[in-house]
């Protein structure tokens, strides 16, 4: 059998969601090619080999160029900060390297669009961290959609809100930078962007408005009771109207700043035959109403599903989203292995990024813009 040899660059908490699916994948699945946890790098040498040592990994990098150079390595998996995506994705093809790359893809739509033709013309495997789509309950939903089940799909509503930055004493981050795609658009609204386009296609249109709701916050952990304050150019919030190319109308919210939500990844999704709601705090559950019913019915996550029987033989024993992760690698190791698999590509993070950088232009010039 065939191996594929693994390298990881990255140690943080994406980084280990990472590590647990390469490791995970191979007891959930039936693979056609043996995987080996070649690589892993970090800035911190010491941190590398501790992570290495701990995590299964053959050796440890202080250099993540060594790591893409390395003759062991055929996956080059990128969890770092998003500034970092595009010269390590672009160094990883040249190498002729499949490219497992954390959302969003880059900092800038120019970058994108380097890395899916790159990735192109290279011909090389990519994927891009969306791993809520691999939910066995989203595709239920998009093949109830396909079907027509809903009837025709009039309108999509999505919100993806969560509280970390509620607290305006919660210091400056990278995830406050506006040169690393920070802001609650491109780290939350991009996942919501991704499934609104996976479920109900691409978007034609849209207008939008953004807020900066605080506009300073302390310059680190250390200065969260001192004056030492640094300026916050990012959003908060955004709001958008979309007009898909199918007809349908949708509204799109990504917010970090409210209260109560962890992971309320949401959307509706309206036909002229019924309605399905989902909500990713309790994703093993699809609610559906269709024309007749009284009100919605819940329709529970089982072994019937594809990917739902690798982990579990029964119903209501939940997937989390370390399984989602799992089913992501799943298909990138499918794909790498020349089997049709599903998952967004870097073409398809590309569009995403398409799609991001409208909204900003339209909240920017207070109009309707058209992709």
């Amino acid at each position: 059998m065939r191996a594929l040899g693994i390298g990881l660059i990255g140690t943080g908490f994406m980084g280990r969601a990472h590590a647990l699916a390469f490791r995970n994948v191979s007891a959930a699945f039936e693979l056609p090619v043996q995987l080996h946890l070649a690589a892993l790098a970090d800035a911190d040498a010491e941190r590398a080999q501790h992570c290495a040592n701990a995590w299964g990994f053959a050796r440890a990098h202080g250099d993540w160029q060594q790591l893409i150079t390395d003759p062991a390595v055929d996956i080059v998996a990128i969890t770092t900060p998003n500034h970092l995506h595009f010269p390590m994705a672009m160094a990883a093809i040249a190498a002729g390297k499949a490219v497992y790359c954390e959302k969003p893809l880059a900092v800038s739509l120019q970058q994108a669009e380097h890395m899916h033709l790159a990735a192109r013309v290279a011909g090389v495997v990519t994927r891009v961290g969306y791993n809520y789509q691999h939910n066995p309950m989203l595709l239920l939903a998009k093949q109830m959609i396909e079907r027509g089940d809903l009837g025709r799909i009039i309108s999509f509503q999505g919100e993806f809100s969560e509280d970390f930055m509620a607290d305006p004493a919660q210091p400056w981050s990278w995830r406050c930078e506006p040169g690393h795609a920070g802001g609650a658009l491109a780290d939350l609204g991009s996942h919501l962007l991704a499934m609104a386009r996976y479920l109900v296609g691409d978007v034609q249109a849209v207008c939008a408005d953004s807020q900066t709701v605080h506009s300073q916050r302390p310059a680190s952990r250390d200065s969260r009771d001192s004056r030492e304050l640094r300026d916050i150019l990012i959003d908060d919030q955004t709001h958008a109207l979309l007009r898909f190319s199918n007809g349908a109308r949708g509204t799109f919210s990504s917010s970090w700043l409210k209260h109560g939500y962890k992971n309320h990844l949401s959307f509706e999704i309206s036909g002229t035959r019924g309605t399905l709601k989902f909500d990713q705090e309790r994703l093993n559950e699809l609610h559906l109403c269709k024309v007749g019913q009284a009100g919605f019915e819940r329709l529970l996550a089982g072994p019937q599903l594809p990917g739902y029987a690798a982990f579990s033989p029964a119903p209501g024993h939940q997937l989390g989203y370390n399984e989602l992760k799992t089913l992501e690698v799943h298909a990138l190791i499918q794909a790498c292995a020349g089997n049709p698999a599903p998952g967004p590509d870097f073409e398809e993070a590309w569009q995403v990024e398409r799609l991001a950088s409208a909204i900003r232009e339209a909240a920017q010039q207070q109009r309707w813009v058209t992709l």
